[in-house]
């Protein structure tokens, strides 16, 4: 009889949690109960070793009793166990009763069948119908399963061995009882399941996967003050301006640093240290491309060049900036107006506009020399911009000299002076061709002044450029009138 029960026991022990591995549905949606009562019904397999007094083993027997458990934990509970059954020995009666505490191992899983073990002691009593009891100590090994019906109502099914201990002799134990039965469990102080932690019951949580630390609505609904989509409980920043980007803990990224953050910038590459809009945009105060807090000069006038520091560029040092400067090519010391031109620029220009000519009386030659001097070179200069502005006339390039020396030599004399002058100009202004420009020596034939003075001398000896068609010029300046500013 007892190895037949302790088949029982083993077969109940291994079957009962492969049946749980595999199942795994349905969940119940609630925790587990914290404690359980249990009305018992079974059957007792009384050990063959256990006999009434004339040596006639007990018959087995049903079996009534209870079970009362608490969960302490998501593993280990503390159960207490005790039951009856009434059984016989040769034609008399008996009854078997046993009471235990138990610790029992399993786990609270949210499973329709879970398995159990447990281990205890306790006491188990024979009282015969003749008045005589029996009773010892006892060890209990139990093993099974929970069923869970719902919430509150399950199945205990159940294989437990009552091994008697004769006291003082545990070594000896070997007369085991096995009870095989079930009971109706009946479940208290479990709450309803929550498995995000939300403080929202699964039941009633629309949104069942909600970070752990999200704030949450009444449907379990992650909030999300800002909009930034950081829940509310993660959020850092919980005021983070709408359309704003934001990092893992809900802060606002500004990866150009300008403190207009991504998503709101609409200028996202500024460069650092630029002054913005609200729109992250750079602000140029003085509209020259390079933005308030790079500007190093901050109010440069309209339309002037500048460098990467914001500053305006005179190529030519006139003072007037490259992007304003009408005459960008100024020679050094020159005075200019407020176009960055040459003073005397204007008047020579004004002088051929006016006259139809430009004479250059301040050309120092050496006597009987044809060698420009260096002192005329700016003089010349300034006449070969004035001419190149005007590349659709035709010009004579003249030379005179005072009356000293005999006409002839003059006359080659003040030729070879307008050649120098007429190379000069081709040299060292390109946009001028030779087509535009004829030499002609004039030598002392026509004075400005009688030859009576070392004065009037010194004006004698000039050079004369004069416009041959001065027809064009005069369409030309009609022409550049009409064109729009």
């Amino acid at each position: 009889m007892r190895a037949r029960g302790w088949i029982v026991l083993l077969a109940l022990a291994l079957a009962v949690p492969s049946a749980a591995g595999a199942q795994s549905t349905p969940k119940t949606g609630f925790e587990e109960s914290r404690f359980q009562i249990t009305p018992f019904a079974g059957w007792t397999l009384f050990s063959n070793k256990l006999t009434y007094a004339n040596g006639t083993e007990l018959k087995d027997g049903g079996y009534f009793g209870g079970r009362l458990t608490w969960r302490l934990g998501s593993l280990v509970w503390l159960d207490a166990a005790g039951g009856y059954s009434s059984t016989s020995a040769g034609g008399d009666d008996v009854s078997f009763t046993h009471y235990s505490g138990n610790l029992m191992f399993s786990p609270a899983l949210e499973r329709t069948v879970v398995p159990f073990l447990s281990l205890g002691g306790g006491s188990w009593n024979l009282t015969h119908s003749q008045g005589s009891d029996d009773h010892a100590g006892a060890l209990e090994f139990a093993g099974g399963a929970r069923v869970r019906l719902n919430q509150r109502l399950g199945l205990r099914l159940e294989a437990r061995d009552v091994l008697e201990v004769p006291k003082g002799h545990i070594e000896s134990a070997n007369v085991s009882n096995i009870i095989l039965g079930a009971g109706l469990s009946f479940g208290f102080g479990g709450k309803p399941k929550d498995s995000d932690g939300d403080g929202v019951p699964d039941k009633n949580d629309k949104c069942p996967n909600t970070p752990f630390g999200c704030m949450v609505d009444a449907n379990g609904c992650p909030t999300d003050h800002d909009g930034d989509g950081v829940c509310d409980g993660i959020d850092r920043c919980p005021d983070t301006p709408r359309g704003a980007k934001v990092d893992a803990h809900g802060c606002p990224i500004d990866s150009d640093g300008d403190g207009v953050f991504d998503g709101i910038d609409q200028c996202p590459d500024t460069p650092r240290g630029c002054t913005v809009d609200a729109h992250g945009c750079p602000v140029d105060s003085d509209g020259d491309g390079v933005c308030d807090g790079l500007d190093t000069c901050p109010n440069t006038p309209a339309g002037c060049k500048v460098d990467a520091s914001g500053c305006p560029i005179d190529s030519d040092g006139d003072g007037v900036c490259d992007g304003l400067d009408k005459c960008p090519s100024t020679p050094p010391n020159m005075r200019v107006d407020k176009d960055g031109c040459p003073i005397e620029i204007v008047e020579r220009e004004t002088e051929l506009l006016d006259t139809g000519m430009i004479r250059i009386s301040n050309i120092n030659f050496a006597t009987g020399k044809a060698d420009l001097p260096a002192d005329a070179l700016p003089t010349l200069d300034v006449v070969g911009q004035v001419l190149t502005k005007w590349n659709e006339i035709k010009l004579e390039i003249g030379g005179h000299t005072d009356s000293r020396g005999s006409a002839a030599t003059n006359q080659k004399l003040s030729q070879r002076r307008a050649q120098a002058v007429h190379d000069y100009l081709l040299q060292h202004f390109p946009d001028l061709h030779a087509g535009q420009l004829s030499v002609k020596g004039y030598g002392e034939s026509k004075p400005l002044v009688p030859n009576n003075s070392a004065l009037n001398m010194a004006k004698n000896r000039r050079v004369e450029i004069k416009v041959l068609n001065k027809q064009e010029l005069k369409r030309e300046v009609e022409r550049r009138r009409t064109l729009p500013k």
